[in-house]
């Protein structure tokens, strides 16, 4: 998918550029496969527990087949679409018993291509989907299931790929795009290949329409308020915030704080994610 730019014909123009969408080969949903998305503007019953969050463009959810629990049906893909709630593209698949769902589309993946879910061993093919322990090691998986028959939870965002390991007993060992390699109970499903779309993170948005539109308010910064609205509040002039470390608006330490609390599942990693983000665990 490349990327344009236009000619900077305003202050808006000159450093935004847009997706071309030459892929996208249908501009309306399956409307059966889609639900109203209700706006709740980072409210929940009434409070704000997400800032910076309301408005936008209307959109409608697609419903994702995370699952692809159609075993050993063939399914043809009718067409590449554009999904407003995430940077992957989606296909629409047209099983042999006709039925029809929608899946996160694969790179290098067009419509009239078929692919495949198995419990079995297949044809390692892009788009098709089996348990880890029958897929090749060293081939990049996507939609990676973290627990069996959930469905696909890790490794579905635009242009991300995980990449199987190793398979030893009960386990796959996997590395997922953070760096982070974690073992996953093998009879967890994965597709082959990686997901489509892998220019989104080239978009540069430009202008602070283009982000309202996306459903991001105005960020203000702390320091910028008064004391009773932010602990970095207060003070004459431009001052540094006065504390030992920032805080949130509700006075709990934040950036570079560690947030992720012990859990069951820490015993499956085998290293963390890479130096520079956030590792979280001891």
């Amino acid at each position: 998918m490349p990327v344009k730019r236009y000619k900077p014909t305003t202050a808006g123009r000159r450093l935004s550029s847009v997706d071309t969408f030459e892929d996208v080969t249908r501009t309306k949903p399956e409307r059966k496969l889609t639900v109203h998305r209700k706006q709740h503007a980072g409210r929940k019953g009434g409070k704000i527990t997400v800032r910076h969050r309301g408005g936008g463009a209307k959109r409608r959810i697609r419903l994702i087949d995370f699952k692809r629990d159609k075993f050993e049906i063939p399914a043809k893909i009718a067409s590449i679409e554009y999904d407003p709630n995430r940077g992957a593209r989606i296909a629409l698949l047209h099983y042999a018993d006709g039925e029809k769902r929608y899946m996160i589309a694969p790179q290098g993946l067009g419509v009239g291509d078929s692919v495949v879910s198995s419990k079995q061993k297949g044809e390692i093919q892009t788009g098709n989907r089996f348990p880890l322990e029958f897929i090749p090691i060293g081939i990049e998986i996507y939609d990676v299931e973290l627990l069996p028959g959930k469905g696909a939870q890790a490794v579905r965002g635009a242009g991300t790929f995980a990449q199987l390991m190793a398979v030893e007993g009960a386990f796959a060992t996997i590395k997922f795009p953070s760096g982070e390699m974690r073992m996953v109970p093998k009879q967890c499903m994965a597709t082959i290949g990686h997901v489509s779309n892998p220019d989104r993170r080239l978009i540069r948005w430009g202008k602070a329409g283009r982000t309202r539109h996306r459903g991001f308010r105005p960020t203000v910064r702390g320091k910028a308020m008064n004391p009773v609205d932010h602990p970095h509040g207060g003070g004459e002039g431009r001052n540094p915030i006065g504390l030992k470390r920032p805080k949130t608006p509700t006075g709990k330490p934040a950036m570079g704080v560690r947030t992720r609390r012990r859990k069951a599942s820490d015993r499956l990693i085998v290293k963390r994610r890479k130096k520079g983000r956030f590792v979280g665990g001891k």
